[in-house]
């Protein structure tokens, strides 16, 4: 059961101006260094370039001039060049060369891009479309010596972002969907779950996972046994940031930080960051190797999946094995502004 023009609110989500004052990942540093990016987030779309100082820059996908997509353009000597009559832009998105006029006269002051926030952290390219950003998902490890950062490319998915979150903090689907790489099919019951605040601001659960361990896993988990024992995390933070933790009986930590980011209502960008307090000794490649395999999974199920995720508590069925999802689409729903059609029962 939905409540009435609930469809209609949930299939523009990505336009609520709460998820504007939140941090979306978009794009690895490593793919700017190719020249320019084009993304769309929330609906918006986006052009990302590096500056001549080598800063991010982040602004709205169309030229001043005459709205050609500048993403389609290149890069010359640190400055955006649109591929229609060659503005270029620089530093902070300001108009810094028009071949076609006299340079002895000034560049119109409607000749800037329309710049929003950016920042880089983990690796990653992230945006805020609001005047005053919010705060980033911490992972402590990042800063640790003992560990190592893999990146990921940044997926396009044909899936609902509020669909990507709820899967993420779902572990009752392991023996079902990851059949081809951890899943364990003899065991599909999910013990009791309590949710609790983690560290770091995370909200969710923890938990021990025996799992499947074949060849292409004995890489990440650093044992040759059939089956390992995993003890884990997995929370969230608001919007849609996902963050489980791995411990295996040797010691070794695997973090993974998963991120969905709107394209708009049912599309989305995908990518996830690991951490490894390993050895070294398996390359970047191999050591996500296992981990790419597992999302590829999810995406063929939830691409399956069409349109938005409801959030009203008694529009899908749910047992004890959901309640870390069905706080989160709570969350969410508050974020939004839409607790009063959840029940919290």
């Amino acid at each position: 059961m939905t409540w009435p023009g609930e469809a209609a609110a949930m299939s523009e989500f990505h336009e609520h101006h709460a998820l504007r004052e939140h941090w979306h990942a978009v794009a690895t540093e490593h793919e700017l260094l190719g020249g320019p990016v084009g993304r769309t987030v929330l609906g918006d779309s986006l052009v990302l370039y590096l500056d001549e100082n080598g800063e991010a820059v982040a602004a709205e996908d169309r030229c001043p001039h005459r709205e050609a997509p500048l993403s389609e353009g290149r890069i010359e000597d640190g400055r955006l060049v649109c591929p229609y009559h060659g503005w270029s832009f620089g530093a902070g998105g300001r108009c810094a060369r028009i071949p076609s006029a006299d340079p002895s006269l000034p560049l119109p002051r409607n000749g800037n891009l329309r710049t929003v926030h950016v920042t880089r952290r983990y690796g990653l390219v992230w945006v805020c479309l609001a005047d005053v950003p919010g705060e980033l998902p911490v992972i402590r490890q990042d800063v640790d010596p003992a560990f190592r950062r893999i990146n990921s490319p940044v997926e396009h998915w044909q899936a609902c972002a509020l669909r990507m979150t709820d899967n993420f903090l779902d572990i009752a689907h392991f023996p079902w969907v990851h059949t081809g790489t951890f899943g364990n099919s003899q065991r599909t019951e999910v013990g009791r779950i309590e949710l609790e605040m983690l560290d770091d601001g995370y909200f969710g659960y923890a938990y021990d996972v025996e799992a499947e361990n074949p060849l292409g896993a004995t890489l990440v988990s650093g044992q040759k046994t059939s089956t390992v024992l995993r003890r884990m995390t997995t929370g969230f933070k608001l919007p849609f940031a996902v963050r489980s933790t791995i411990l295996y009986e040797t010691g070794l930590e695997h973090i993974i930080l998963l991120l969905s980011t709107p394209v708009d209502a049912v599309r989305s960008l995908f990518t996830f960051v690991v951490w490894r307090n390993d050895d070294f000794r398996v390359s970047a490649e191999e050591a996500i190797a296992f981990d790419r395999m597992i999302g590829a999974e999810d995406k063929r199920m939830l691409e399956r999946i069409p349109g938005v995720l409801p959030l009203t508590s008694r529009a899908l069925a749910s047992t004890q094995s959901d309640k870390a999802s069905t706080a989160w689409r709570l969350q969410f729903a508050k974020l939004l502004g839409l607790s009063q059609h959840y029940n919290e029962d």
